[in-house]
């Protein structure tokens, strides 16, 4: 199973990928601030040091990563605007890498499928320029390594 990346505007992107886990455990792997550190780590190598999420709407999140090797790394912020667990979430985020990057506004859908879960993201970033510049520092990369680090632990459980 791997991420599939579509532009479907100029300024946005729609994100796809099949869990083999039901919907309500691929929420809980993307909101249980025990659980993301244990996968979100994106690239090898890298490490998400501190996660704080306040899960409601009109709550916030906070994520810091590290790379092992040079302790050096970013953080992204975030605010919930809906919460629908577990089928649907809106919300904003910045990275700070360390510069903040332009507002990201994503919708997830975990839907079922079968005995899994299909999520289907949508990215809306400020225009094309932005979208350009986050693809260009491998994020969707990084975050099929995660995904699979899910499935990893996912099939542990």
């Amino acid at each position: 199973m791997t991420l599939k990346v579509d532009r479907i505007a100029p300024n946005r992107l729609r994100l796809t990928r099949r869990f083999a886990a039901p919907p309500e455990r691929v929420w809980q792997a993307h909101f249980d601030p025990e659980i993301l550190p244990r996968w979100l780590t994106g690239p090898d190598g890298w490490t998400m040091t501190e996660c704080e999420v306040d899960l409601r709407t009109g709550g916030g999140f906070r994520c810091v990563w590290a790379e092992d090797a040079t302790g050096e790394g970013f953080h992204i912020t975030g605010t919930y605007d809906v919460l629908d667990p577990p089928r649907r979430s809106v919300h904003r985020e910045v990275m700070h890498l360390p510069d903040p990057t332009p507002e990201n506004l994503i919708e997830t859908l975990f839907e079922p499928d079968g005995s899994g879960t299909l999520m289907i993201q949508t990215m809306t970033l400020p225009d094309a320029d932005s979208v350009e510049t986050m693809l260009a520092t491998g994020m969707t990369e990084g975050m099929e390594l995660s995904y699979a680090r899910f499935e990893t632990l996912e099939a542990a459980a």
